[in-house]
Protein backbone atom coordinates (compact mmCIF):
# COMPACT_ATOMS: atom_id res chain seq x y z
CA UNK A 1 0.00 0.00 0.00
CA UNK A 2 1.91 3.21 -1.04
CA UNK A 3 1.54 6.38 1.58
CA UNK A 4 -0.74 8.40 -0.19
CA UNK A 5 -3.23 5.19 -0.69
CA UNK A 6 -6.52 5.57 1.77
CA UNK A 7 -6.15 3.78 5.05
CA UNK A 8 -8.51 0.37 5.58
CA UNK A 9 -10.47 0.93 8.21
CA UNK A 10 -12.80 -1.93 10.23
CA UNK A 11 -16.34 -1.60 12.14
CA UNK A 12 -17.14 -4.46 15.07
CA UNK A 13 -20.65 -3.96 16.00
CA UNK A 14 -21.32 -1.70 12.65
CA UNK A 15 -25.53 -2.67 13.04
CA UNK A 16 -26.04 -0.08 16.12
CA UNK A 17 -26.63 3.48 15.79
CA UNK A 18 -23.30 4.60 16.30
CA UNK A 19 -22.13 1.95 13.63
CA UNK A 20 -24.62 3.31 11.02
CA UNK A 21 -23.66 7.00 11.83
CA UNK A 22 -19.85 5.35 11.77
CA UNK A 23 -20.46 3.87 8.30
CA UNK A 24 -21.89 7.13 6.75
CA UNK A 25 -18.71 9.13 8.25
CA UNK A 26 -16.65 7.19 6.95
CA UNK A 27 -17.94 7.00 3.57
CA UNK A 28 -17.87 10.56 3.21
CA UNK A 29 -13.86 10.63 4.33
CA UNK A 30 -11.41 11.06 2.02
CA UNK A 31 -8.69 8.88 3.56
CA UNK A 32 -10.51 5.81 4.05
CA UNK A 33 -12.38 3.32 2.91
CA UNK A 34 -14.29 0.50 4.69
CA UNK A 35 -12.62 -2.56 4.94
CA UNK A 36 -14.34 -4.62 7.38
CA UNK A 37 -17.98 -5.17 8.41
CA UNK A 38 -18.22 -7.51 11.80
CA UNK A 39 -20.56 -8.67 14.13
CA UNK A 40 -21.66 -12.23 15.14
CA UNK A 41 -25.46 -11.79 15.61
CA UNK A 42 -25.33 -10.03 12.03
CA UNK A 43 -22.96 -11.94 10.32
CA UNK A 44 -23.64 -13.25 6.24
CA UNK A 45 -26.28 -10.32 5.91
CA UNK A 46 -25.74 -7.71 3.49
CA UNK A 47 -25.16 -4.45 5.63
CA UNK A 48 -28.00 -3.18 2.77
CA UNK A 49 -30.73 -5.45 4.32
CA UNK A 50 -30.29 -3.81 7.95
CA UNK A 51 -30.20 -0.33 7.02
CA UNK A 52 -31.79 -0.50 2.94
CA UNK A 53 -31.34 3.27 2.85
CA UNK A 54 -27.87 2.58 2.09
CA UNK A 55 -28.36 -0.02 -0.36
CA UNK A 56 -27.06 2.30 -3.50
CA UNK A 57 -23.70 3.05 -1.52
CA UNK A 58 -22.43 0.17 0.76
CA UNK A 59 -22.08 -3.16 -1.04
CA UNK A 60 -20.70 -5.17 1.88
CA UNK A 61 -21.72 -8.16 3.53
CA UNK A 62 -21.00 -8.10 7.72
CA UNK A 63 -18.72 -10.81 8.89
CA UNK A 64 -18.22 -12.80 11.69
CA UNK A 65 -15.94 -11.30 13.96
CA UNK A 66 -11.90 -12.68 13.25
CA UNK A 67 -9.02 -10.88 14.83
CA UNK A 68 -6.85 -12.41 12.09
CA UNK A 69 -8.61 -11.28 9.40
CA UNK A 70 -9.05 -7.88 10.78
CA UNK A 71 -5.56 -7.24 11.74
CA UNK A 72 -4.94 -8.34 7.97
CA UNK A 73 -7.13 -6.27 6.25
CA UNK A 74 -7.43 -3.42 8.58
CA UNK A 75 -5.21 -0.55 9.62
CA UNK A 76 -7.51 0.81 12.65
CA UNK A 77 -10.76 -0.65 13.93
CA UNK A 78 -13.65 0.52 15.56
CA UNK A 79 -15.25 -1.22 18.43
CA UNK A 80 -19.31 -0.72 18.57
CA UNK A 81 -19.84 -3.27 20.64
CA UNK A 82 -21.81 -3.44 23.89
CA UNK A 83 -20.10 -3.06 27.50
CA UNK A 84 -17.91 -5.91 28.13
CA UNK A 85 -16.86 -7.28 25.09
CA UNK A 86 -14.13 -4.86 23.47
CA UNK A 87 -11.87 -5.56 26.87
CA UNK A 88 -11.54 -9.58 25.07
CA UNK A 89 -10.51 -8.46 21.73
CA UNK A 90 -8.59 -4.91 21.56
CA UNK A 91 -5.53 -6.85 23.08
CA UNK A 92 -5.37 -9.42 20.75
CA UNK A 93 -5.58 -6.33 17.95
CA UNK A 94 -3.06 -3.82 19.28
CA UNK A 95 -0.86 -6.88 19.18
CA UNK A 96 -1.17 -7.24 15.79
CA UNK A 97 -0.76 -3.52 14.78
CA UNK A 98 -4.06 -2.35 14.78
CA UNK A 99 -5.10 0.85 15.61
CA UNK A 100 -8.11 0.67 18.23
CA UNK A 101 -10.74 2.76 19.33
CA UNK A 102 -13.75 1.52 21.75
CA UNK A 103 -16.73 3.38 22.06
CA UNK A 104 -18.27 1.58 25.31
CA UNK A 105 -16.90 1.95 28.12
CA UNK A 106 -13.82 -1.01 28.74
CA UNK A 107 -11.48 1.77 28.16
CA UNK A 108 -12.15 4.72 29.30
CA UNK A 109 -11.33 3.94 33.41
CA UNK A 110 -7.56 4.05 34.01
CA UNK A 111 -8.51 1.89 37.45
CA UNK A 112 -10.47 -1.32 36.40
CA UNK A 113 -11.61 -1.51 39.83
CA UNK A 114 -14.13 1.28 39.33
CA UNK A 115 -14.78 -0.16 35.37
CA UNK A 116 -15.73 -3.35 37.44
CA UNK A 117 -17.65 -1.76 40.53
CA UNK A 118 -19.76 -0.09 37.80
CA UNK A 119 -19.96 -2.55 34.41
CA UNK A 120 -20.15 -5.71 37.04
CA UNK A 121 -16.82 -7.49 34.98
CA UNK A 122 -13.69 -8.96 36.16
CA UNK A 123 -10.48 -7.79 33.94
CA UNK A 124 -7.26 -9.36 33.62
CA UNK A 125 -5.95 -6.70 30.73
CA UNK A 126 -4.47 -4.53 33.07
CA UNK A 127 -1.51 -3.66 30.50
CA UNK A 128 -3.83 -3.04 27.67
CA UNK A 129 -5.77 -0.86 29.87
CA UNK A 130 -2.62 1.26 30.86
CA UNK A 131 -1.89 2.10 27.46
CA UNK A 132 -5.16 3.56 26.78
CA UNK A 133 -5.92 7.39 26.29
CA UNK A 134 -9.41 8.64 27.05
CA UNK A 135 -10.44 9.97 23.36
CA UNK A 136 -11.90 13.63 24.10
CA UNK A 137 -9.54 15.58 22.20
CA UNK A 138 -10.20 19.00 23.39
CA UNK A 139 -8.35 17.67 26.45
CA UNK A 140 -6.09 15.06 25.18
CA UNK A 141 -5.08 15.60 21.88
CA UNK A 142 -1.18 15.21 21.95
CA UNK A 143 -2.07 11.96 23.65
CA UNK A 144 -4.51 10.53 21.32
CA UNK A 145 -1.80 11.68 18.43
CA UNK A 146 0.60 9.03 20.24
CA UNK A 147 -2.00 6.64 20.81
CA UNK A 148 -2.23 2.83 19.61
CA UNK A 149 -5.80 2.28 21.63
CA UNK A 150 -8.24 5.22 22.19
CA UNK A 151 -11.22 4.73 24.59
CA UNK A 152 -13.52 6.94 23.09
CA UNK A 153 -16.22 8.82 26.02
CA UNK A 154 -19.59 8.67 26.65
CA UNK A 155 -22.26 10.99 25.19
CA UNK A 156 -23.17 12.59 28.62
CA UNK A 157 -19.40 12.96 29.42
CA UNK A 158 -18.65 14.42 26.47
CA UNK A 159 -21.10 17.25 26.43
CA UNK A 160 -20.65 17.81 30.52
CA UNK A 161 -17.11 17.44 30.40
CA UNK A 162 -16.96 20.19 27.49
CA UNK A 163 -19.22 22.41 29.69
CA UNK A 164 -16.89 21.99 33.01
CA UNK A 165 -13.27 21.68 32.00
CA UNK A 166 -12.14 25.36 31.70
CA UNK A 167 -14.06 25.79 34.76
CA UNK A 168 -11.79 22.82 36.38
CA UNK A 169 -8.44 23.24 35.15
CA UNK A 170 -8.57 26.98 36.09
CA UNK A 171 -9.80 26.82 39.93
CA UNK A 172 -12.69 28.85 39.40
CA UNK A 173 -15.47 26.87 40.87
CA UNK A 174 -15.40 25.15 44.02
CA UNK A 175 -15.25 21.55 43.09
CA UNK A 176 -17.56 20.03 45.27
CA UNK A 177 -20.57 22.19 44.14
CA UNK A 178 -20.79 20.87 40.59
CA UNK A 179 -23.92 19.49 39.95
CA UNK A 180 -24.80 18.11 36.56
CA UNK A 181 -28.65 18.21 34.59
CA UNK A 182 -28.52 16.39 31.35
CA UNK A 183 -31.04 15.47 29.09
CA UNK A 184 -30.97 13.05 25.73
CA UNK A 185 -32.87 12.04 22.74
CA UNK A 186 -34.11 8.44 22.43
CA UNK A 187 -30.99 6.96 20.24
CA UNK A 188 -29.00 7.25 23.23
CA UNK A 189 -30.68 4.13 24.04
CA UNK A 190 -29.59 2.07 20.97
CA UNK A 191 -31.35 0.50 18.27
CA UNK A 192 -32.36 -2.62 21.10
CA UNK A 193 -35.99 -2.84 21.34
CA UNK A 194 -37.03 -1.21 25.22
CA UNK A 195 -40.21 -0.92 26.54
CA UNK A 196 -38.92 2.81 27.72
CA UNK A 197 -38.09 3.79 24.31
CA UNK A 198 -41.16 2.91 22.08
CA UNK A 199 -42.94 5.64 20.92
CA UNK A 200 -45.89 5.32 23.10
CA UNK A 201 -43.76 5.34 26.14
CA UNK A 202 -41.30 7.94 25.55
CA UNK A 203 -43.49 10.68 23.72
CA UNK A 204 -45.50 13.75 24.93
CA UNK A 205 -43.17 12.56 28.04
CA UNK A 206 -39.99 13.98 30.11
CA UNK A 207 -38.91 11.40 33.06
CA UNK A 208 -35.36 11.52 34.83
CA UNK A 209 -33.57 7.77 34.67
CA UNK A 210 -30.46 6.50 36.74
CA UNK A 211 -31.07 8.38 39.49
CA UNK A 212 -27.52 9.25 41.87
CA UNK A 213 -26.39 5.76 40.06
CA UNK A 214 -25.33 5.98 36.58
CA UNK A 215 -22.72 4.29 34.84
CA UNK A 216 -21.04 7.65 33.25
CA UNK A 217 -20.75 9.65 36.27
CA UNK A 218 -17.39 7.92 37.52
CA UNK A 219 -16.35 8.56 33.80
CA UNK A 220 -17.28 12.37 34.83
CA UNK A 221 -16.07 12.32 37.91
CA UNK A 222 -12.60 10.70 37.28
CA UNK A 223 -11.52 13.51 34.20
CA UNK A 224 -12.67 16.12 36.61
CA UNK A 225 -10.58 14.60 39.36
CA UNK A 226 -7.68 14.84 36.89
CA UNK A 227 -8.52 18.74 35.70
CA UNK A 228 -9.07 19.68 39.33
CA UNK A 229 -5.97 18.14 40.83
CA UNK A 230 -8.57 16.47 43.50
CA UNK A 231 -11.05 13.51 44.10
CA UNK A 232 -13.99 14.93 42.51
CA UNK A 233 -17.57 13.87 43.65
CA UNK A 234 -20.59 15.42 41.04
CA UNK A 235 -23.90 15.03 41.52
CA UNK A 236 -25.12 13.94 37.20
CA UNK A 237 -28.99 13.17 36.76
CA UNK A 238 -29.77 12.47 33.30
CA UNK A 239 -33.53 12.73 31.84
CA UNK A 240 -35.00 11.05 28.47
CA UNK A 241 -36.84 13.47 25.92
CA UNK A 242 -38.91 12.65 23.32
CA UNK A 243 -36.75 13.64 20.19
CA UNK A 244 -34.59 11.20 18.87
CA UNK A 245 -30.91 12.56 18.80
CA UNK A 246 -28.99 15.49 20.76
CA UNK A 247 -27.78 16.10 24.22
CA UNK A 248 -28.50 19.15 26.46
CA UNK A 249 -26.63 19.49 29.70
CA UNK A 250 -26.61 22.00 31.94
CA UNK A 251 -24.06 22.63 34.15
CA UNK A 252 -24.42 23.97 37.68
CA UNK A 253 -21.12 25.15 40.41
CA UNK A 254 -20.29 28.02 42.87
CA UNK A 255 -17.79 30.33 41.55
CA UNK A 256 -14.48 30.99 44.10
CA UNK A 257 -14.73 34.38 42.80
CA UNK A 258 -18.08 36.25 43.22
CA UNK A 259 -16.63 38.98 41.50
CA UNK A 260 -16.26 37.27 37.96
CA UNK A 261 -18.81 37.81 35.61
CA UNK A 262 -20.29 36.39 32.54
CA UNK A 263 -18.29 38.55 30.08
CA UNK A 264 -15.01 37.30 31.61
CA UNK A 265 -15.72 33.24 31.53
CA UNK A 266 -16.86 34.07 27.96
CA UNK A 267 -13.44 35.25 27.23
CA UNK A 268 -11.69 32.42 29.48
CA UNK A 269 -13.73 29.66 27.51
CA UNK A 270 -12.59 30.94 24.11
CA UNK A 271 -9.09 30.31 25.20
CA UNK A 272 -9.48 27.31 26.53
CA UNK A 273 -10.80 26.27 23.62
CA UNK A 274 -8.48 28.52 21.17
CA UNK A 275 -7.38 25.16 19.25
CA UNK A 276 -10.35 23.34 19.19
CA UNK A 277 -12.54 23.46 15.56
CA UNK A 278 -16.04 21.57 17.04
CA UNK A 279 -16.57 23.72 20.42
CA UNK A 280 -18.52 26.94 19.57
CA UNK A 281 -18.73 29.49 22.70
CA UNK A 282 -21.92 31.71 22.25
CA UNK A 283 -21.74 35.17 22.91
CA UNK A 284 -23.51 36.88 25.80
CA UNK A 285 -27.05 35.97 26.60
CA UNK A 286 -27.42 33.54 23.72
CA UNK A 287 -27.77 29.58 25.11
CA UNK A 288 -27.96 26.38 22.75
CA UNK A 289 -30.09 24.42 21.54
CA UNK A 290 -29.51 20.95 20.34
CA UNK A 291 -31.04 21.32 16.68
CA UNK A 292 -28.06 23.51 15.77
CA UNK A 293 -25.68 20.70 16.59
CA UNK A 294 -28.06 18.09 15.18
CA UNK A 295 -26.02 16.10 12.12
CA UNK A 296 -22.64 17.72 13.26
CA UNK A 297 -19.59 16.83 15.34
CA UNK A 298 -20.07 20.91 17.23
CA UNK A 299 -20.66 21.03 20.62
CA UNK A 300 -22.41 25.06 21.84
CA UNK A 301 -22.00 26.13 24.86
CA UNK A 302 -23.70 29.12 26.74
CA UNK A 303 -22.55 30.56 29.96
CA UNK A 304 -24.59 32.99 32.43
CA UNK A 305 -22.99 33.48 36.02
CA UNK A 306 -25.91 33.88 38.89
CA UNK A 307 -24.69 36.94 41.06
CA UNK A 308 -27.52 35.92 43.56
CA UNK A 309 -26.51 32.58 44.28
CA UNK A 310 -22.70 33.12 43.41
CA UNK A 311 -23.23 30.22 40.79
CA UNK A 312 -21.90 29.92 37.34
CA UNK A 313 -24.45 27.93 34.91
CA UNK A 314 -23.41 26.34 31.72
CA UNK A 315 -25.02 24.57 29.06
CA UNK A 316 -23.07 22.50 26.59
CA UNK A 317 -25.87 20.88 23.21
CA UNK A 318 -24.39 18.28 21.22
CA UNK A 319 -25.35 15.38 18.82
CA UNK A 320 -25.08 12.17 20.67
CA UNK A 321 -24.21 9.80 17.76
CA UNK A 322 -21.92 12.60 16.01
CA UNK A 323 -19.82 14.78 18.70
CA UNK A 324 -21.27 12.58 21.79
CA UNK A 325 -20.20 9.05 19.24
CA UNK A 326 -19.39 8.20 16.11
CA UNK A 327 -18.11 11.57 14.84
CA UNK A 328 -15.30 12.46 18.24
CA UNK A 329 -14.21 8.18 17.09
CA UNK A 330 -13.69 9.73 13.54
CA UNK A 331 -11.71 12.71 15.18
CA UNK A 332 -9.31 10.29 17.43
CA UNK A 333 -9.10 8.38 14.09
CA UNK A 334 -7.75 11.75 12.37
CA UNK A 335 -5.62 12.63 15.46
CA UNK A 336 -3.59 8.74 15.34
CA UNK A 337 -3.10 9.35 11.67
CA UNK A 338 -1.97 12.47 11.82
CA UNK A 339 -4.49 14.12 9.21
CA UNK A 340 -6.34 17.54 10.38
CA UNK A 341 -8.67 16.96 13.26
CA UNK A 342 -11.24 18.11 11.63
CA UNK A 343 -10.64 15.98 8.27
CA UNK A 344 -14.70 14.21 6.99
CA UNK A 345 -16.54 15.88 9.96
CA UNK A 346 -19.73 17.73 9.57
CA UNK A 347 -19.58 21.27 11.00
CA UNK A 348 -23.09 21.97 9.22
CA UNK A 349 -26.04 20.21 10.26
CA UNK A 350 -29.74 20.51 8.71
CA UNK A 351 -31.85 23.73 9.74
CA UNK A 352 -34.70 23.82 10.91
Amino acid sequence: MSETANKPIGIIGASGYGGVQLVKLLLEHPQVDIAYLGGDSSAGKQYSSIYPHLDHCVDLTVEKIDVDVIAQRCAAVFLGLPNGLACDLAPALIAKGCKVLDLSADYRFSNLDTYTDWYKKERTDEDTAKSAVYGLPELFREQIKQAQLVGCPGCYPTASLLALSPLLKNGLVDPSTVIIDAKSGTSGGGRQGKINLLLAEADNSLGAYGVANHRHTPEIEQICSILARQEVTVQFTPHLIPMVRGILSTVYATLRDPGLVREDLITIYNAFYRSSPFVKILSSGIYPQTKWACGTNLAYIGIQVDSRTGRVIVLSAIDNLIKGQAGQAVQCLNLMMGWSESLGLPKLGFYP
